[in-house]
């Protein structure tokens, strides 16, 4: 037999690795993962301010989409009711038609040339009848009555197709809008509940100091000086509606979007404004920063998504955002791009 081998001495090393375990009683398996930080408020409050910008930019477009499924369904049962008139029309003169088949038929046979006239393909028919001489001028009027009948009737029925495809194409864009502004309202509050409870309570002290502001801002009115006529209307109404909750979409009265209130707002002084505020920027004539007046639109962000009513003193009334209510903030809290006035 060979000689057994000594097995190696342990390494420096890995002694000192097991004699350090064993003295403290450990066993070396993997540390478990390291807990995630609670989010800091200046971190959460940045993150969550970006996704309620981009959530009222999608409310606007979701206010167009809505506004375009408004119209093109309008215009849609317009044109429906069309059609409808247009086939009892046609199927008059067909009525008119066939009475003539059927007197000739009680007189002993139809005649070759009434018998074109109910042809499937009544412009053949009447190309053929003319070709033939075989149409009387009362007989050739009323089938020119129903091809001018027929022609409008398809036009008609194509607009309708048409129409009603744009109608699918907008319903479309609206949920797919939709969805996407309640994602992002998702993810700003799982945001917000990761925040710490001292956190939680700093925010909401920040919104009940924004509350009580605006309410000593509706006791002491900028505009009771300055605002008359159809101006006094408008800013009246802005502050009736304050503390009022921002609602994506709606139009009041008991919460408004951005361009909702401001439409609320001027419908009250019978100025029927836009929906989208984008499209509320186009309404009206230009007024430099210097000629404000209460009532005018104040407009914000490059792409002008958002909208407030100028009341006077620098400061404006407007609906937020999700989770806040109508309120009063100084035009420069935040981008200023202009005014107008309808």
């Amino acid at each position: 037999m060979g000689k057994r081998r000594k097995p190696s001495p342990p390494s420096r090393a890995r002694l000192a690795v097991v004699t350090t375990a064993m003295a403290g009683g450990v066993v070396l398996t993997a540390g478990p993962a390291q807990a995630e930080p609670t989010p800091g408020l200046a971190a959460v409050k940045e993150q969550v301010d970006q996704l309620n910008e981009e959530a009222e930019q999608s409310i606007e477009r979701y206010n167009g989409f809505q506004e375009k499924q408004r119209t093109l369904q309008g215009d849609a049962n317009r044109i429906q009711e069309k059609v409808a008139r247009g086939q009892e029309a046609m199927n008059e003169l067909r009525t008119q038609l066939g009475g003539i088949a059927a007197e000739q038929y009680r007189n002993g046979g139809i005649d070759p040339s009434v018998q074109l006239m109910l042809d499937s393909d009544p412009g053949g028919y009447l190309a053929r009848a003319s070709a033939q001489n075989q149409v009387v001028d009362s007989q050739a009027a009323l089938l020119r009555r129903a091809l001018d009948e027929q022609r409008r009737l398809d036009q008609d029925r194509a607009e309708a197709t048409a129409t009603l495809a744009q109608l699918d194409g907008a319903g479309t864009a609206l949920a797919a809008e939709k969805k996407a502004i309640q994602e992002k309202l998702a993810k700003a509050q799982a945001l917000l509940n990761k925040l710490s409870a001292a956190d939680r309570a700093k925010v909401n002290a920040q919104e009940a100091a924004a509350t009580r502001a605006s309410r000593s801002a509706a006791e002491r009115p900028a505009y009771a000086g300055p605002a008359t006529g159809r101006a006094a209307t408008i800013v009246q109404f802005a502050y009736a509606q304050l503390g009022k909750p921002y609602v994506w979409g709606a139009t009041g009265p008991s919460g408004y979007d951005c361009s909702g209130l401001t439409g609320a707002a001027y419908r009250a002084a019978g100025v029927k404004l836009p929906r989208v505020s984008q499209d509320q920027w186009k309404a009206g004539a230009r007024i430099a920063r210097a000629d404000l007046q209460p009532g005018d639109l104040v407009f914000f962000y490059a792409d002008l998504h958002h909208v407030g009513l100028y009341i006077g003193e620098g400061k404006m009334i407007h609906a937020p955002r999700t989770g806040k209510n109508v309120e009063v903030l100084p035009i420069d809290a935040m981008p200023y791009v202009g005014a107008v006035r309808p």
